[in-house]
């Protein structure tokens, strides 16, 4: 028979097969799938009823630009704060504060949040904010390692305690030193409980942990962010409890507002101080600087620099007239010397020439006078007239008197003089040392303006720095308190029961992912069309038990509607294009043992004969034959290897009829196993009895040697009309497929086609819409469990 290339017509879409496939695989075991989603939804709905509920408590606030500095040092900064950048990282600087360690402290000392309540609710305990009790811790923060816990209960007499060991303690409610009791807290009723009786059936839980621990947990609680292009600062808050969380945010936000305002208060404080200091110094300078001034001033004998140099010129003009003034007098009072010292005849002195000395004048106007008598007698009486005498004497002495006075006043002209050039020269000195003395009295006037002027600051910076720290305006404007969310962050139906189904779908999905990618064996057909698709699947034959093969022409169950599919489908494929009547020869085999190709022979020839086919199954695996065993035959019976040795001429006396049943169907054993087998299949003897066989049967179906064992198979394989090698569902490795490619490929293996072997019916009812269907299915004796068959 030539070789062909099969291809069924009821093969499917590749593409398509292969996504129905890759969910039916998942399908198959939805018992796992919707128990698991089950069993997650069980435990959602208990976590959902148990889990402490998580509040979301959120406030805003909003940075005031003017309350980031004071008024002494606004002018300065409201430059740099211009600037957005600047103005951004101011408000992550107010960030870091708010969530600083400090700060976080002091709320925790406030609201005593170390110490934490809890009250028995439904098999557990959630946090409470207001207890009917309140603890006090009375122990050092450095001895507690690990957060202390006690159970408190309140009776009519006192609380009872119990630590984590078990140990108990009552402490009365007049109690109020609790130290005798070795307990590291004092606790006390609250004000506000009257009646102990409504909390007999309670049950509370007290925590205490070290300030500093409950501090960097509540830091990394805290989270603030900011809005886009604002100043508004959001703080949240999860927690269990609302009116903590409230309390806590309220903590923060006043706590925040009072360091602001704190700290503004020191800079103002810090800034009096530091003006007070300055005040003394400046006076001091001060006092020093008009000391100079005044030393100077005394040195150089001014007052004012303008005035006293108008005054100098005007001493030194004044000199210079006044001494012009004395020489012209001494000029003229040696003129008025000379004048009577030559005068010898007594002739008139010349007057009013300009002697300041009015005696002077009246001397001269008085000897003139008599001078002038004296001529008038020369000319009446003689020059010896007593009288003329007299009068002549006179006028002597007057000289004399002239003379006299004269020098008196020269004496004194010279004495006014060398006053007057002293006075003008003084005046011309001072005057000349006006600019030095300016130069200087500037100077030290400057350095008293610059110390005058920063005085008249400092005063008014002091008075700034006063009203700030009276008036300090608040750090922020609160926007809205800590408002707690009424529906809980968390958990919340919408998530937990959708992640539950999720995770009940997604575990056994990854399990079975895992499974399927893990195992290298094939479990269904598409696994083989995908590896080989040039070699056709003929049929599925559904899981069945070891012995199970049917015997009746009318059987009707899913095994024999495979096995009848099997033979129209091989009888398909062997349907002769030429007119050749003699029987087909199947060669039934597989890669290795135990792959269920013997009892695949053994059915499909019974399939052949309930359709009235004469069929003769041949025993073809020499080596370890197995035939025998389903049919209860004995085993050393002479066989097919007694016919290839020549031991026996003709096969057919050797023959037996497996089934009354089907009395077409013969089967000749394989005899005693040969030393020889590859020589006795290589034979003449071989070719002859399939030859002779084929004029008998209308199908002789042989159960061949696995090849990847033996040669055997190989060695006989091109006698076949058509090789069926069989592929055991979860058995068969994909590695073995790579072989039965490379015979078919090679030719060693006469017209392959392959048949899947124990399958399960979920797959074995795709290829051919249910084995069982317009029939009555075949009841299984006992049913199983679920997860079994899964």
């Amino acid at each position: 028979m030539n070789e062909k290339t099969y291809v069924l017509d009821f093969e499917e879409d590749k593409e398509s097969y292969d996504i129905k496939e890759a969910i039916a695989k998942y399908v198959r075991f939805w018992p796992w799938f919707l128990g698991m989603v089950l069993l997650f939804c069980a435990i959602a709905f208990a976590y959902m009823k148990y889990a402490p509920v998580i509040y979301k408590t959120e406030a805003k606030i909003k940075i005031l630009e003017d309350a980031m500095k004071t008024s002494v040092v606004k002018d300065v900064i409201s430059i740099a704060s211009a600037n957005p950048n600047n103005r951004l990282l101011d408000i992550q600087n107010q960030i870091k504060v708010i969530q600083s360690y400090r700060l976080l402290h002091n709320v925790v000392d406030e609201l005593h949040l170390d110490i934490e309540y809890q009250q028995l609710n439904n098999l557990l305990y959630k946090q409470i904010w207001e207890p009917p009790f309140t603890v006090r811790k009375n122990i050092s923060e450095d001895k507690i390692n690990e957060p202390l816990k006690y159970e408190v209960k309140l009776t009519e007499t006192g609380f009872d305690i119990v630590d984590e060991e078990g140990t108990q303690y009552n402490v009365p409610y007049n109690e109020a030193n609790t130290s005798v009791y070795y307990l590291p807290f004092k606790i006390e009723l609250a004000e506000s409980i009257t009646n102990v009786k409504n909390y007999r059936n309670d049950s509370f839980k007290v925590i205490i942990d070290s300030k500093r621990k409950t501090t960097l947990k509540l830091a990394k609680k805290l989270t603030i962010t900011t809005e886009a292009n604002s100043e508004v600062l959001n703080l949240s808050l999860l927690g269990e409890s609302k009116q903590r969380s409230e309390q806590v945010l309220n903590s923060i936000i006043n706590n925040f507002n009072q360091d602001g305002i704190l700290d503004r208060q020191l800079v103002s404080r810090r800034t009096l101080e530091v003006i007070e200091k300055r005040f003394v110094y400046l006076s001091q300078e001060l006092d020093s600087i008009e000391a100079g001034k005044q030393n100077l001033k005394q040195e150089q004998n001014i007052s004012f620099i303008q005035s006293d140099a108008g005054a100098n010129l005007q001493r030194k003009t004044e000199a210079e007239s006044e001494a012009l003034k004395l020489e012209t007098q001494v000029s003229l009072s040696n003129l008025l010397k000379k004048t009577v010292a030559n005068e010898a005849e007594y002739n008139l002195l010349p007057a009013d020439i300009g002697l300041a000395n009015s005696g002077l004048n009246a001397m001269v106007s008085n000897y003139n006078n008599m001078a002038r008598e004296r001529q008038k007698l020369i000319t009446s009486v003689g020059s010896n007239h007593p009288t003329l005498v007299k009068l002549s004497k006179q006028l002597e002495l007057s000289k004399l008197n002239i003379l006299s006075s004269v020098n008196n006043y020269e004496a004194q002209l010279a004495l006014s003089l060398r006053k007057t050039n002293q006075e003008k020269n003084s005046a011309g000195y001072r005057f000349s040392r006006l600019p030095e003395t300016e130069r200087m009295l500037r100077s030290i006037e400057r350095q008293q303006s610059i110390k005058e002027n920063l005085y008249l600051l400092l005063l008014q910076k002091r008075e700034e720095a006063t009203i700030d720290y009276a008036s300090t305006a608040p750090t922020i404007k609160v926007i809205e308190y800590g408002l707690t969310n009424m529906d809980p962050l968390w958990p919340k139906p919408t998530v937990v029961f959708p992640v539950s189904i999720l995770l009940g779908l997604l575990l056994p999905f990854l399990v079975f992912y895992i499974r399927f990618s893990t195992d290298n064996n094939i479990h269904d057909r598409s696994e083989i069309e995908q590896l080989n698709p040039e070699i056709p699947v003929v049929a599925e034959i559904p899981f069945f038990e070891k012995d199970k093969k049917f015997i009746d022409v009318n059987d009707r169950s899913v095994l024999a509607e495979s096995f009848r599919i099997l033979g129209a489908n091989v009888t398909h494929l062997l349907s002769p294009e030429e007119t050749d009547e003699t029987g087909k020869v199947i060669f039934v085999t597989s890669a290795v043992k135990g792959e269920g190709k013997t009892l695949l022979a053994l059915n499909l020839s019974l399939a052949y004969a309930s359709i009235g086919k004469r069929v003769l199954l041949v025993g073809g695996d020499l080596r370890n034959p197995t035939l025998h065993t389903y049919l209860g035959l004995d085993k050393n019976s002479q066989g097919l290897a007694d016919y290839l040795a020549g031991k026996i001429k003709d096969f057919e006396p050797h023959t037996f009829e497996g089934f009354k049943a089907n009395p077409d169907h013969k089967i000749f054993l394989s005899g005693a196993v040969p030393s020889n087998v590859p020589v006795l299949l290589s034979g003449k003897n071989f070719e002859q009895f399939l030859d002779e066989a084929r004029k008998e049967y209308d199908y002789v179906i042989m159960d061949t040697a696995p090849t990847m064992l033996v040669t055997d198979t190989l060695l006989i394989a091109k006698h076949a009309d058509i090789t069926l090698f069989a592929v055991r569902a979860g058995v068969t490795d994909k590695n073995v497929m790579k072989f039965s490619k490379e015979l078919n490929k090679s030719k060693k293996v006469k017209n392959m086609v392959y048949v899947m072997n124990a399958v399960g019916q979920v797959h074995a009812g795709k290829l051919n819409y249910g084995y069982g269907y317009g029939y009555e299915m075949e009841q299984p004796e006992k049913s199983k469990k679920w997860f079994k068959k899964a």
